[in-house]
């Protein structure tokens, strides 16, 4: 007997075998038509999945109204997709075809580019392929039938993934569409008339499993949304994500570059004016540092293998690592993947009391990750990056207290840049995966205390997700939407047993009984990346900063040359005044000059002409209040200065909703 439980708290009893689908139609004959997918004790599984024969599941029918559906039917869409491609060229070769925040791809190996004039023959045969709404029929085989059948279709790709990526699979699945056949994991929606709007977006490349050592792919970029509404209001947002790109303003503002024929790729060069950003972040952390008792540290920028070997970082991390650097043959180095062991032997290098704890070391510290080519991207994704890290050594009694501080700070740097919408994330570990250092029991009390902080501080949209910790403890990421609505995981806190451990460092404090005692031991980063923060805010503020971040707060505008000295002497009272200013004296016209200005995003304009001179006042031009007219120098420094010390942050667009970042449910194999 099988106890099927719905979301209303009703239970329905079956004696025979029974699919989420046939649960629908007996509700009702409309839920059965909407019915796209189901839910069983929280797995995404297809309409006609088959339930347990006896027991008790959770079951909740998703229809149009669930993003979990959105993500299936997307999946079914890249099968579309796949098929369109197949029936228009020859010698497909297919990878994969996953599901993304905003929509899908697939990989193919071509013997032909594919191009952007492509892109409406593709549409159309996916056009025809969903208005035929054939179903999509989940097939079953043993490995030997499932290897034959790719052999047959002459997928050579999938062969080689059932010989090596699911060589301890028994069983494999394929998803069946008229002539098309897919091996894949699913779920599908029922048939693809559910597809109600797409459109493909791009062409990017790829590689065979993400190894730059393997086949060049072609990767096609779709979305599929269930109305054409919601494609239209998809598709300006795409657009107004163009158009706040970091890596095209970054230069258009002159903020940062960078040259991977020469410097490397993923290695970010700040320009004057993105230093000038990142320098203010620095300044306002370093003041947060110091009112809560953080000490300053420097550490070098490569370290011995052993030191890294101890804290498990290697060979743990040995494929985002750079080399080695060997100087011998018992003398090797590491680029400095983290700041954390580094900042243990600090700790270690003296004796400690309890009367000493905690010790907070922080520093802005430059680590090294050799990442994929292929995931680079701009500031946002870099093998070199400076993290705003700090390392906190404390007692058990005061983990409480201590991992609160740095959840209170990162709340506050977060205000101060406007970005107040962010759900808190806690990174527990997976219990059958065996990345994890330490034993059961350290994990379960870390976890149980982050958890207890965190719930006791009513955090914004706390949730948990098992496999998402560190490998030496559970964490508490902060996951910041921005204007657009995308999710950016920032600032992070975690909390850690193991790196302190005798397994490990074996660190100690003397505590009040005379006896050693190990420190507990909180990695806390409010920021985390500055490039990638910095590369979220571009974004974010469309370049816009705020006045108290803005690389330049005011410029002098003179009406002519003639009103040049008092210009500059505006100019010097600002700069006296701590502002970040800069005077145009060109002889250009004046509306020249301020559509300039307006074009590097400048916060404020003070236009100067013989009759300010005269009574020393300037007419002020907002950034985004327009003229403010005419006011004494004295009274328009004041703005500003009052403006800058309240960290106001003006310019932020109301958010809009987008539909970015829901989970999907539908993977490939």
């Amino acid at each position: 007997m099988l106890k099927v439980k719905l979301p209303d708290g009703s239970v329905r009893e079956y004696a025979r075998p029974v699919r989420p689908i046939e649960v629908a139609a007996e509700i009702g004959a409309g839920l059965a038509k909407a019915t796209l997918a189901a839910e069983v004790d929280g797995k995404v599984v297809g309409a006609s999945a088959p339930l347990p024969s006896e027991g008790e599941v959770s079951l909740r029918l998703l229809t149009k109204k669930d993003p979990e559906a959105l993500a299936v039917m997307r999946h079914s869409a890249a099968h579309v997709m796949a098929r369109a491609v197949m029936r228009l060229f020859d010698g497909v070769q297919l990878a994969f075809g996953p599901t993304t925040d905003s929509g899908f791809y697939y990989d193919f190996e071509l013997k032909r580019p594919l191009s952007e004039e492509d892109f409406p023959a593709i549409e159309a045969e996916m056009a025809k392929i969903i208005k035929a709404n054939e179903p999509f029929e989940r097939i079953e085989e043993p490995r030997d039938k499932a290897m034959a059948i790719c052999q047959d279709l002459g997928q050579t790709l999938k062969v080689e993934h059932i010989n090596v990526g699911l060589a301890e699979h028994p069983t494999l699945s394929f998803y069946r569409q008229g002539e098309f056949i897919d091996l894949c994991r699913g779920p599908h929606i029922p048939s693809a008339g559910a597809i109600g709007a797409f459109k493909l977006l791009s062409i990017a490349g790829a590689y065979w499993k993400g190894d730059a050592q393997r086949q060049q792919l072609q990767r096609l970029y779709g979305t599929a949304w269930f109305s054409k509404e919601e494609l239209e209001e998809h598709l300006k947002r795409v657009e107004e994500a163009k158009r706040r790109d970091h890596r095209v303003l970054g230069k258009q503002l002159d903020l940062f570059t960078t040259n991977p024929g020469l410097v490397g790729a993923g290695l970010v060069l700040w320009l004057p004016k993105g230093a000038a950003v990142r320098g203010l972040l620095e300044a306002f952390l370093r003041e947060e540092l110091t009112k809560r008792g953080y000490l300053g540290v420097y550490t070098p920028h490569i370290g011995r293998v052993e030191l890294y070997q101890i804290s498990g970082h290697f060979p743990y991390y040995s494929d985002s690592q750079f080399k080695p650097i060997v100087m011998s043959e018992d003398e090797r180095y590491l680029l400095k993947p983290m700041n954390c062991p580094h900042h243990i032997m600090i700790y270690k290098a003296k004796p400690r009391s309890y009367r000493d704890l905690p010790v907070r070391l922080a520093e802005f510290g430059t680590v090294y990750r050799y990442e994929q080519s292929g995931e680079l991207g701009g500031m946002t994704r870099v093998r070199g990056f400076t993290q705003d890290d700090a390392h906190l050594f404390c007692t058990e009694e005061q983990v409480g207290d201590e991992f609160r501080g740095c959840i209170e700070m990162t709340q506050g740097v977060l205000k101060a840049l406007g970005m107040n919408d962010y759900r808190v994330r806690l990174g527990f570990r997976d219990p059958t995966s065996d990345k994890y250092v330490g034993s059961d029991a350290v994990w379960e009390r870390a976890e149980k205390t982050l958890e207890k902080v965190c719930r006791d501080m009513n955090l914004p949209n706390l949730d948990i997700e098992r496999g998402e910790a560190a490998f030496y403890g559970p964490k508490a990421d902060f996951v910041v939407s921005d204007c657009l609505g995308r999710e950016w995981q920032l600032g992070t806190v975690q909390l850690d047993y193991n790196l302190p451990s005798p397994e490990r460092f074996g660190l100690e404090y003397i505590g009040a009984d005379n006896q050693p005692h190990q420190p507990v031991m909180i990695h806390r980063a409010p920021l985390g990346s500055l490039e990638r923060f910095v590369g979220v805010l571009i974004e974010h503020f469309a370049g816009a900063f705020p006045l108290w971040l803005a690389p330049e707060q005011v410029r002098v505008l003179t009406v002519s040359e003639k009103s040049e000295e008092y210009g500059r002497k505006v100019e010097e009272q600002l700069r006296a005044a701590g502002m970040r200013v800069t005077g145009d004296f060109r002889a250009e016209k004046l509306g020249s000059k301020i559509r300039d200005a307006q074009l590097e995003l400048i916060p404020y304009m003070l236009v100067v002409g013989p009759r300010d001179a005269e009574s020393g006042t300037v007419s002020v031009r907002d950034r985004i209040s327009g003229d403010l007219g005419a006011m004494p120098l004295a009274e328009a420094i004041a703005k500003f200065q009052a403006e800058v010390a309240a960290k106001e942050v003006r310019q932020v667009a109301e958010k809009q909703s987008t539909g970015l970042g829901e989970r999907g449910g539908a993977h490939e194999y």
